[in-house]
């Protein structure tokens, strides 16, 4: 028998950017997993060739139960974005549901050190970026339903964003900036039947940490030690989890811990 938000996620579309690794993998698999009839997944990110490894384990796992296109993108180049949309394929032009995933951290450096370079790629991916997908993906869930509207919306945000840190001063201002505008989008389409989703993770262990310390394993390992992170995966169930709920329902400000965080810089670490 086919569960609730199987039903409810049935002919769905989702479009999920920074599918390659961390949340938007797991992600993508979590919506394939509830089996839903007619689902069709777009899994963006600039990895191409992880995007299409990803689409041949969930075939592998679920079958043709959905369907999946990999599209290579850059989120942060606005003219890319737009190209993208008007090239989808006539099945996967109505996107349902928008997850702006796609996000990055680079330094710890405080300033006046904080490199020019690292500040705009975070600007560029975490906040112009998703606003780009917001924007070219917002005019078609509009027109559903008579102008009425019809979609969900779905902003990764972070605890970076409620409560800035010591050597975080850029990150902690991009994910600020996306409540901020979720925030705002949410009031805006107040009238509409579109859903405005926030999720704002702790601590998890993805590639995160290793990006942020420009590749140094040993850095990125470190920021774990003595702990129990959150995954990826748990993140991905939150999704699904707020996709699926009745229309009528908005998870609209959700911000999940791992057991050992209390806020972003209180935690407790066992020594080791």
């Amino acid at each position: 028998m086919a569960s609730p938000i199987s039903k409810r996620l049935k002919g769905k579309t989702i479009l999920i950017t920074g599918a390659s690794s961390g949340i938007g993998r797991s992600t993508a698999f979590e919506f394939a997993r509830t089996y839903s009839e007619n689902l069709k997944l777009i899994l963006t990110a600039r990895r191409i060739d992880s995007l299409k490894q990803i689409a041949a384990d969930i075939a592998e796992e679920v079958g043709g139960a959905v369907k999946v296109l990999s599209v290579q993108l850059d989120v942060s180049n606005a003219d890319e974005v737009r190209a993208f949309v008007g090239k989808l394929p006539t099945e996967f032009k109505e996107v349902d549901v928008l997850v702006n995933n796609a996000g990055l951290v680079k330094g710890v450096a405080k300033a006046p050190e904080i490199a020019e370079e690292d500040m705009n790629i975070m600007f560029a991916t975490n906040v112009t970026g998703l606003i780009n997908m917001t924007q070219a993906i917002l005019p078609t869930m509009l027109k559903r339903n008579n102008g009425d509207g019809a979609g969900d919306i779905i902003n990764i945000g972070s605890i970076a964003g409620r409560e800035p840190y010591v050597g975080g001063g850029i990150y902690c201002a991009t994910k600020a900036a996306v409540r901020s505008f979720t925030e705002s989008l949410r009031k805006e389409l107040i009238s509409k039947r579109i859903r405005i989703i926030g999720i704002d993770p702790g601590q998890v262990e993805t590639e995160f940490s290793l990006v942020r310390f420009y590749g140094d394993k040993k850095k990125a390992d470190a920021v774990y030690a003595g702990c129990e992170p959150l995954t990826p995966d748990d993140i991905a169930e939150v999704v699904v989890f707020a996709a699926g709920r009745r229309e009528n329902v908005v998870i609209a400000d959700t911000l999940v811990f791992p057991n050992h965080q209390a806020s972003a810089t209180i935690m407790h670490k066992k020594s080791t």
